[in-house]
């Protein structure tokens, strides 16, 4: 009967093992922060170009806001460099920062990488820091920018 008991114990503590082990993840996804860049790039002339110009035409950007957006994002690529984007385009597409959005078409696609980019030109030119922006991104702020407006 001892002997029956201990198997019993001993076949739940292998289930129990065997369920902790095939968790993916332990964390809550909404928690992690999305990739972004801790400091300003060394060289911003190395990073791909953020489409400006007569590349902000076509299909792609069939409203105001698209274009002033990716204008806006053009002037501050490094602030952008600096800041996680909620989208979760870094697991996605690989991006590795906000300023990723803008260096194809993501950014006329997705509101959320439009609003947030619009944001931190917003934030930036009332003196912000990237880390103030960073903050502000991650309790949601950029949420209540109307990019009809733009």
């Amino acid at each position: 009967m001892q002997i029956r008991n201990s198997r019993r114990w001993a076949a739940a503590l292998i289930l129990a093992a065997a369920t902790a082990m095939s968790y993916a993840q332990w964390t809550n996804p909404a928690d992690e922060i999305p990739a972004y860049h801790s400091a300003a790039p060394l060289k911003v002339s190395s990073l791909p170009p953020i489409l400006s110009g007569p590349k902000l035409t076509g299909d792609n950007f069939r409203y105001p806001w698209q274009k002033h957006v990716y204008e806006d994002a053009a002037k501050i690529s490094s602030v952008l460099y600096q800041l996680p984007c909620n989208c979760r385009c870094d697991r996605a597409l690989g991006h590795t920062s906000l300023r990723s959005c803008f260096e194809g078409l993501h950014g006329t696609e997705c509101s959320t990488c439009a609003k947030e980019g619009l944001f931190a030109y917003q934030q930036t030119k009332a003196g912000k820091t990237p880390a103030q922006i960073r903050a502000a991104i991650a309790h949601h702020d950029y949420e209540s920018i109307p990019l009809e407006n733009q």
